[in-house]
């Protein structure tokens, strides 16, 4: 029963109610208690006198005890809402209880009490089972971490690492901080932050100092992040951020105010019953005047009216959604990946189409130089130098595969070029040895100033590009080099994820990529996409994302850094490899911590779980109120109605605690194609 998106408002409403002294004295189970006491109150007050073991007056005063233990928490949580100037579902059967005792129906009202009373307290501790859940993330970071400071190892609490710690690690013990191996190798599992199944090996950084100065680029290999696990091995790490800045802290952090950012249905249930309150008080005052109308007493018609405010309390309908939701959000924080809410879950749950980034998404995110063309009167060793000193100033993927082979093949790499420029979709321009370097594709040549380029290396390109490649010209001062072919091969796994996604549902998947069509068409083709659009400058893919999203809606998944402004004009944005990304932490409605695609298919399945339950639970809700108002009206009483009512609600809330134990089932007969046999120059 969440309120408004209103987080502090929550919280303080969670303190008033169960953070008195009464809790701290029961171990938080108060609530729990007072509804047992009540109920046994309750049955000694109506056996007594049945079996002639008590008076009625000792029975009166055990009704007494249990209408105080039944309503003390229903009482102060409803003045707590009335002093907001809200009348909710507390206030109605307190109005109830108290008509039973004005009739003199004591034992229907005390049952009443103690049913909602119980009722609300398992309520409490179901949804408490799944925001533990996401507590339970804060445990994994160690409260001590083991420091080298000034040659001598010293114990020192998380709180007080600061950036540029050395922290060693021994075996099997947990990662305090985020940072980078300097020494050692081994296996650390990365589970409880990435959700990755196996162990993934680290070893030491070549360079210290450049990770340090930039530990954003550092590869996967060699970052540890806190709450992991460390093997067999001894490591020493760098600390790259502090406890609370580390991408656990976040992780809490975000996936805590996930919680309190209602999706559609909430925020529709929340309206529905501002309107149907009201509604339910204005039935029940005419239902005690029917007795003007019928030939009935008056305290039969007020009896009526009580039970009609209990069969209509909407109490199943407010906890239906939020009990879902806070439960797929916990599962999947538990499986590596951040719902940042209700909104998005429940989005991703209705929607048929995703689209894909190419590069680091569907493929593997390396790409090779595969093919080296010199122009005429101009070396292999003159073309690889000049690009590489270009491309040594850039950190797109390209430009990084570039200068890794050509160091490979030649042994060293030229850092000499200055006046780097970033030409947004075309490519990039640099000074060297005193002349301007541009390196890109076909287009920047078409649009920028200098010698056109010449129909025989346009030719070159386009039988490249033909092939697959990824195509790199480049012309220094009015002198074209030559060109240059890149391949980047799809990921192992992403014909497995696109058939299983279309399993769960999904029937319209397609790739935006800035890569010329015949890329993306190839690259469509052995993965098993339905559409591929080449060819797309940035502001292009955000105008694409936005038809689709016009045409029934889209997700979008990227890595969240450059393919960004398309992801949050998505209906909804997916983050892969997040873990490692403030960038794609703060931008996607969903983050995979891992760069793993295989978790895509589970986050869908969790999603499209979730709107199944939460229509199921609507249904059960809405259904159990048609069928009661009407049965009150008819003369069933207070006690089977409340019973039926109160059962609906942990119906409600067991069903939506199904999702905590969500698995995906993985088909492992999908036939991956001969990915093997496929041209290696596509890219």
């Amino acid at each position: 029963m969440n309120e408004e998106n209103q987080p502090t408002d929550n919280t303080a409403k969670d303190e008033h109610q169960h953070g008195d002294w009464l809790n701290r004295l029961l171990h938080g189970r108060a609530e729990l208690a007072f509804s047992l006491l009540c109920g046994a109150a309750l049955l000694a007050g109506w056996l007594g006198p049945k079996i002639s073991a008590m008076p009625e007056s000792a029975a009166f005063g055990l009704f007494l005890a249990a209408y105080f233990f039944g309503g003390y928490f229903t009482l102060k949580e409803a003045l707590g809402k009335i002093s907001q100037g809200k009348f909710e579902i507390d206030f109605l059967m307190l109005v109830a209880a108290g008509g039973a005792a004005i009739l003199g129906e004591w034992a229907e009202g005390a049952f009443l009490l103690f049913l909602f009373s119980i009722g609300h307290a398992l309520e409490n501790y179901a949804m408490a089972r799944a925001r533990n859940a996401i507590a339970a993330l804060a445990d994994l970071a160690p409260e001590e971490a083991l420091v080298r400071r000034a040659g001598e190892e010293v114990t020192i609490p998380v709180e007080e690492l600061k950036d540029g710690d050395i922290v060693v690690i021994r075996s099997n013990e947990r990662v305090p901080a985020d940072g980078f191996v300097i020494k050692g190798e081994s296996s650390i599992d990365q589970a409880p932050i990435t959700g990755e199944s196996v162990p993934v090996d680290k070893s030491p950084v070549k360079d210290a100092a450049a990770a340090a100065e930039k530990p954003e680029g550092v590869k996967p290999a060699h970052k540890v992040f806190a709450g992991s696990i460390n093997g067999a091995g001894s490591l020493e790490i760098q600390v790259t951020r502090r406890a609370s800045e580390s991408t656990l802290a976040r992780v809490i952090d975000m996936v805590s105010a996930a919680e309190t950012r209602q999706s559609p249905t909430q925020s529709f249930t929340k309206k529905f019953e501002k309107i149907f309150v009201p509604c339910v008080v204005m039935l029940a005052f005419i239902t005690a005047l029917s007795w003007l109308v019928l030939d009935e007493d008056p305290a039969q018609s007020f009896y009526r009216s009580m039970a009609v405010l209990v069969a209509a309390s909407p109490c199943a309908l407010a906890i239906a959604t939020p009990s879902a939701i806070l439960s797929g959000v916990a599962r999947a924080a538990r499986g590596g990946v951040l719902i940042k809410g209700g909104a998005p879950l429940e989005a991703l749950g209705r929607l048929d189409s995703i689209a894909f980034d190419k590069t680091g998404t569907l493929t593997s995110g390396e790409p090779k130089l595969v093919e080296i063309t010199p122009s005429a009167g101009v070396t292999e060793t003159e073309l690889l130098r000049v690009a590489a000193a270009v491309e040594a100033l850039s950190d797109h993927p390209l430009a990084e595969a570039i200068v890794r082979d050509v160091k490979e093949r030649m042994g060293t790499v030229e850092r000499n070029a200055t006046e780097f420029k970033s030409i947004t979709g075309r490519g990039v321009s640099a000074r060297l040895d005193g002349e301007l370097v541009h390196i890109g594709k076909t287009a920047l040549f078409t649009e920028s100033d200098g010698t056109p380029l010449p129909d025989d290396l346009r030719a070159i390109v386009k039988s490249m590009s033909a092939r697959g490649r990824t195509t790199m010209i480049v012309r220094r001062g009015n002198s074209y080099l030559g060109a240059l072919g890149l391949m980047d091969t799809p990921r192992s796994a992403a014909r497995r994820v696109i058939q299983h996604l279309r399993d769960v549902g999904v029937s319209k998947m397609m790739m935006i990529s800035g890569d010329n069509q015949n890329v993306a068409d190839a690259i469509a083709r052995q993965v098993g996409l339905d559409q591929a659009f080449g060819d797309l400058m940035p502001q292009d893919k955000v105008e694409k994302i936005k038809e689709l999203k016009e045409a029934g809606g889209v997700a979008m998944v990227g890595d969240g850094v450059n393919d960004a402004p398309a992801m949050a004009n998505a209906t909804v944005g997916i983050a892969m490899g997040a873990a490692g990304s403030d960038v794609a932490l703060e931008t996607a409605d969903i983050a995979l911590m891992a760069d793993d695609l295989e978790t895509l298919p589970f986050v869908v399945g969790l999603s499209r779980a979730t709107s199944r339950i939460i229509r199921q639970n609507l249904w059960v809700s809405l259904g159990i109120v048609a069928v009661l108002i009407p049965a009150t009206l008819l003369g069933l009483g207070i006690g089977p109605a409340v019973l039926v009512h109160e059962g609906s609600t942990l119906i409600v809330v067991a069903n939506a605690l199904r999702l905590l134990a969500y698995r995906d089932s993985l088909p492992t007969a999908y036939p991956l194609g001969d990915l093997g046999a496929v041209d290696q120059s596509v890219s």
